[in-house]
């Protein structure tokens, strides 16, 4: 199966026996598998790849840079994974979803149930993702494989991707 459930309770055995209290109530979380982060991924590149060459590629070429030079240090490179880089960052802090996860009805949580921070998404956005990318990839495909759908960029974030549509967000 491509979900796991993660089941959690509310109040304790304490606060249950007030009068005022109502039972533990069960919050069902869906993780998010590895195709669908793939085809939302996917959604992602089709959209970084749309911005880049709508704002920065008129601006490449009114400086008079080649857009057409492949090394891996050019001019065109560069900007693209500035493009790239901010696109998720900036989308995943202020969203907790980039256009790709809205589309799919994923989000980024902190798997302590905290708001998402700078420091948080910055290194598993820029850290996390590129060691997972270096290492031939190995770091998304973990998410496969592991009881709560991580990638490496989740375990060095302490975040979780789950479905909110399908399950109820935490």
């Amino acid at each position: 199966m491509d979900h796991e459930f993660e089941e959690t309770s509310g109040p304790t055995a304490e606060e249950q026996t007030s009068v005022n209290t109502k039972p533990p109530a069960t919050i069902f979380v869906l993780y998010a598998g590895f195709w669908i982060r793939f085809w939302a991924y996917v959604i992602d590149l089709i959209v970084v790849g749309s911005l880049h060459r709508i704002f920065v590629y008129p601006v490449l070429r009114w400086l008079d840079i080649s857009i057409i030079e492949t090394s891996m240090l050019s001019t065109v490179a560069i900007s693209t994974a500035v493009v790239m880089y901010a696109y998720f960052i900036i989308m995943t802090k202020l969203l907790g979803q980039t256009l790709g996860k809205m589309v799919f009805g994923l989000k980024v949580i902190d798997e302590n149930k905290e708001k998402l921070s700078w420091d948080t998404v910055i290194f598993r956005e820029l850290i996390g993702k590129f060691i997972s990318k270096t290492a031939f990839f190995l770091g998304f495909i973990t998410i496969g494989f592991s009881s709560k759908k991580k990638g490496w960029h989740d375990y060095f974030g302490d975040t979780l991707v789950i479905q909110e549509r399908k399950g109820v967000p935490i």
